[in-house]
């Protein structure tokens, strides 16, 4: 059986109804399951997390789209995570036995489909993307909703799908396949997020602009000139978390095969010793492939476990998991979600 995840992360963050309404619209879908839907109220963000066969997965994220839209308004939306839209990006995953290519063909039938429906704009990006510099989503949500009324104006940034026009109630929709993206957060013990966005600069891949001893950023030739971060397939920024009087490095780590997450917890710790603040554990918003969990375990424990239950146990302890909200394996690893 072919098993495709879907992860659309949905601008609200707060409105218990809606979230109702996005699982009642997924549960009425055929070959489709709902197996995560993760608010935070002070991102003001939603990520809800499906798997499926190839039409479930389609018909389900197309329902839970739907749903969100009749209910999102970005005219009066505020929140700490940069946002394109109401539905601002929904990422197709192989998961089993599918391809990255199949993926990429459904992520496009959505994108027709959605625009047609909602009379947005649609960018394809990662895998699918058409243009070089739509492969990063932080490059295509440059300017944020707020800016994209212009940027709509710009022959360069026409929609994928749909027509260039301005939806103020939606904004536009992000969409393409990827590898299975682990969102990771770790925790600063500041309520003064220079120190977490610090740190996200400096590991993130994309790095950060040099400047010089005043703090200018240095130019040449009218281009900034770019300081490489240290570690690849991570994006990073800082962020408050105002309820728990604390900030995070938030990342999204895009190959934990090439950046692990204990390795990505390791170099914030390390920075974050630097700049003499604190750690207090991390957090996984989402789903989390096992084989991640146990690439942290084994790591923690030298190499000299080998149960699976103890590994993700000793991952789940040394990353700090259980930090902010309990972090129960059953519920969080995608393999023992279907």
């Amino acid at each position: 059986m072919k098993i495709i995840e879907c992860v659309p992360n949905f601008s609200e963050g707060k409105n218990q109804k809606t979230f109702e309404a996005i699982k009642e619209a997924v549960a009425k879908t055929k070959d489709v399951k709902l197996l995560s839907l993760e608010p935070d109220g002070d991102y003001n963000r939603v990520v809800v997390t499906l798997a499926g066969n190839e039409e479930g997965i389609l018909n389900g994220t197309l329902n839970a789209c739907r749903t969100a839209a009749s209910l999102i308004d970005m005219r009066t939306h505020k929140g700490e995570h940069p946002r394109l839209g109401a539905i601002d990006v929904v990422p197709f995953v192989p998961v089993a036995n599918v391809t990255t290519e199949e993926c990429v063909k459904i992520s496009e039938e959505f994108a027709k489909i959605i625009s047609q429906d909602l009379k947005v704009p649609v960018y394809l990006y990662e895998n699918a993307a058409r243009k070089a510099d739509r492969k990063s989503l932080s490059s295509i949500r440059q300017g944020e909703y707020e800016g994209l009324e212009e940027k709509l104006k710009d022959p360069n940034w026409l929609p994928d799908y749909g027509e260039p026009v301005f939806n103020p109630k939606l904004g536009a929709i992000v969409t393409g396949s990827r590898f299975f993206l682990i969102a990771y957060n770790v925790n600063i013990k500041s309520n003064d997020v220079k120190y977490s966005k610090e740190i996200g600069e400096i590991l993130r891949e994309s790095g950060y602009a040099k400047r010089d001893e005043n703090g200018n950023i240095i130019k040449v030739d009218g281009k900034t000139i770019k300081v490489p971060g240290r570690l690849k397939e991570l994006k990073g920024m800082g962020v408050a978390l105002d309820k728990y009087n604390i900030t995070q490095v938030s990342m999204n780590l895009t190959n934990y095969n090439i950046t692990p997450i204990h390795v990505a917890f390791e170099e914030v710790k390390k920075e974050a010793a630097r700049f003499g603040v604190e750690v207090n554990g991390s957090e996984i918003v989402g789903l989390v492939p096992l084989e991640a969990m146990l690439q942290a375990g084994r790591f923690y424990s030298g190499g000299k476990e080998k149960d699976e239950k103890s590994l993700v146990n000793i991952a789940i302890e040394k990353l700090g998991l259980s930090a902010l909200h309990p972090f129960k394996p059953e519920e969080k690893i995608i393999e023992y979600m279907i």
